[in-house]
């Protein structure tokens, strides 16, 4: 079986040899490029071809989100893959938004990354719970599972809030906001913030579609 090409972008050196190692090791990937800046990695898709990108977000100079926008534009077969230092659901909307396969923070376990690739290549990556992937209409599911409160609070997620902003607009204290989300990602199946911004990318509900009536 060939083995996937991916080209990998992070300005920190040990990142960098870290995550081709990682993936030189399983069998499954060739690293066709390792590069320290968005520019040289552009340059280095258009001449490589690479089958996915892992793009990390802080990047010196042009920053890994407008290098995401620039290589769904020009290569839009390329799957890309942010990863990042920090789980900011602005910036985890922002990138899923602009065409990122998917979002990984560099605190995954590094056993755990080639199979996260791995999926986002066979898209099999979906936050969903078996009952909602048959569903065509995710904001009625969502109405239907959970509580008024929590659809609040998946909502002002959904449009990059944090804790503390989340509970200001509600008027709620922010471990009120942590309860509910707990609640909210075993009710939808999901794991943490980043998973449920992607469920709400996914079914639209980033336009105030869950807006309480």
């Amino acid at each position: 079986m060939a083995r996937t090409r991916v080209a990998i972008a992070d300005d920190h050196r040990l990142m960098l040899e870290t995550v081709e190692a990682l993936l030189e090791s399983d069998g499954g990937f060739d690293v066709v490029a390792a590069v320290d800046s968005a520019a040289t990695l552009l340059v280095a898709v258009e001449r490589l071809a690479p089958d996915l990108v892992v793009l990390d977000v802080g990047m010196p100079g042009t920053d890994g989100l407008v290098c995401l926008e620039a290589l769904r534009k020009r290569h839009p077969a390329v799957k890309v893959v942010m990863l990042s230092g920090v789980d900011d659901p602005r910036v985890v909307q922002r990138a899923l938004g602009l065409g990122a396969a998917a979002f990984v923070t560099k605190d995954v376990d590094p056993r755990d990354l080639a199979a996260v690739l791995r999926q986002t290549l066979e898209e099999t990556v979906d936050c969903r719970p078996a009952r909602l992937q048959a569903a065509d209409d995710g904001v009625r599911e969502a109405r239907r599972l959970l509580t008024p409160s929590e659809l609040a609070v998946l909502e002002a997620l959904a449009r990059g809030l944090v804790n503390k902003q989340i509970a200001a607009e509600l008027g709620i204290a922010q471990q009120t906001v942590k309860f509910h989300l707990t609640n909210v990602y075993r009710k939808l199946g999901l794991s943490n913030r980043t998973e449920a911004i992607r469920f709400a990318f996914t079914h639209g509900l980033t336009d105030g579609a869950l807006t309480l009536a």
